[in-house]
């Protein structure tokens, strides 16, 4: 777990920081800094949408190349891979298309006000270019992991990364590009990420590779990779459709002020759930192997020391964002008016945090053993079925915007226990123990 898990959870992290390092440098542009951030804050939808698709092809793939490697099926492996691919540059060029005809009424429906919706469209007129190296990227890196090679995984995540750290500064300050300098960096260090990518599984240090002849969609493929990749795109998209609803009721019963202390509050999300992703992202595979050679015993063992990590994780968070919510602010902007409101309502956001690592863990098991309908109903329930219902309702009963920041808390803990306990009582069947 750890040989697999920490690269991983290093992957992760260097991949939030595209989002992260954008954001931090945007915010403290002169003058135009807290508007800027509120603007690139609306355009997150998109990008979540963006890496929604990728995951629906990538992390739908994924599992089921490692349940095939694990049978000894490497020929079915490298099938479900070749699909995989051709669904991610399919999807690229529809998502390039889509986004760059109605960018502007979407951004406007997702809580931008005029003040704002001029530098999201700058960054998202030139992310959107980019589109097809996001997918490869993100799509096709988890086929890395899936053969256990998390050190790999996390170069081609890392060399990205640093490339975008080192870019940044360069486009946005010294070209004087502003936001449209951030887009730039970013699409530029997702390329790089794509090549490397598909250069290693197309050669023969991959034990997994891309070859032409399995890159023919067929059906009954297609509809596998479909069945288990519709949950972490749900996963992903629904948080495209919580912050859609986050942001328009934040707009509507506080203004640009508060939709600004969400963009602060995502990202400090993302510090978070990253790591937890890379830990059961690392953890995966070795639950998707030794399920397909029947070791049951051992994805026991396995899932109860991941549900002990990842509640750490999430614990150690919820305490420290309860302590420090100011100081966390001022990593984005030093406007005095917007770090004194993130300081006041981040605890609230943030108080159901320290369940989420049981829900991560159990849903991550469920899609490990490839039970898409479970994973399906889960990855629903937290977003679409809890929080985007209360992040409507609880600002109209309280009439207050606090109700909005509570929805969160209340839907972290309701979908956590929830989760934890269809695992509890459905384990026995999946991991049937041996008769004595």
């Amino acid at each position: 777990m750890l040989r697999l898990a920490v690269p991983a959870v290093a992957a992760q992290l260097i991949n939030m920081l595209y989002n992260i390092v954008d954001r931090i440098y945007i915010g403290h542009i002169p003058v135009v800094g807290k508007t800027a951030l509120t603007g690139l804050g609306v355009s997150f939808p998109i990008l979540m949408l963006v890496s929604a698709f990728a995951a629906f092809s990538g992390m739908g793939g994924a599992p089921l190349a490692s349940i095939r490697l694990g049978a000894g099926d490497r020929k079915g492996a490298e099938q479900i891979l070749g699909n995989s691919t051709t669904l991610l540059l399919g999807t690229a060029a529809v998502l390039t298309v889509f986004f760059s005809l109605f960018k502007r009424p979407l951004l406007m429906a997702f809580g931008a006000s005029e003040d704002t919706v001029g530098y999201a469209l700058e960054y998202l007129s030139i992310y959107l270019l980019g589109t097809v190296f996001v997918q490869l990227a993100l799509g096709l890196n988890t086929f890395i992991s899936a053969q256990g090679k998390a050190l790999t995984s996390m170069l081609s995540v890392l060399i990205g990364a640093v490339l975008n750290i080192v870019l940044d500064p360069i486009f946005i300050f010294g070209f004087q590009m502003g936001v449209r300098g951030a887009a730039l960096a970013t699409i530029l260090s997702q390329a790089v990420s794509a090549c490397w990518v598909v250069g290693f599984l197309c050669t023969k240090r991959s034990g997994l590779r891309i070859r032409l002849a399995n890159m023919a969609l067929k059906k009954e493929i297609v509809s596998r990779i479909a069945a288990l990749g519709v949950a972490p795109f749900i996963m992903q998209s629904t948080e495209s459709l919580v912050t859609v609803v986050l942001n328009s009721s934040l707009q509507t019963f506080g203004g640009d002020l508060y939709v600004g202390t969400l963009t602060i509050m995502q990202s400090v999300m993302q510090m978070v759930v990253m790591p937890v992703q890379g830990i059961t992202q690392g953890t995966q595979p070795i639950m998707s192997y030794n399920f397909g050679a029947k070791n049951f015993q051992r994805v026991r063992q396995v899932f109860k020391r991941l549900l002990t990590v990842t509640m750490t994780v999430t614990i150690t968070a919820f305490i420290i964002v309860s302590l420090f919510p100011g100081q966390l602010a001022q990593i984005f902007n030093d406007d005095q008016e917007l770090v004194a409101l993130v300081d006041r309502v981040m605890p609230v956001f943030f108080a159901g945090i320290w369940a989420f690592g049981a829900q991560m863990a159990c849903q991550t098991t469920f899609m490990a053993l490839g039970q898409a309908k479970t994973s399906l109903f889960l990855a629903l329930l937290r977003k679409v079925i809890l929080l985007v219902p209360l992040a409507i309702l609880l600002p109209r009963i309280t009439n207050s915007v606090m109700g909005v920041y509570i929805a969160e808390p209340v839907a972290d803990i309701l979908a956590s226990a929830t989760t934890l306990t269809i695992f509890l009582t459905r384990r026995k069947k999946l991991l049937p123990t041996p008769k004595d």
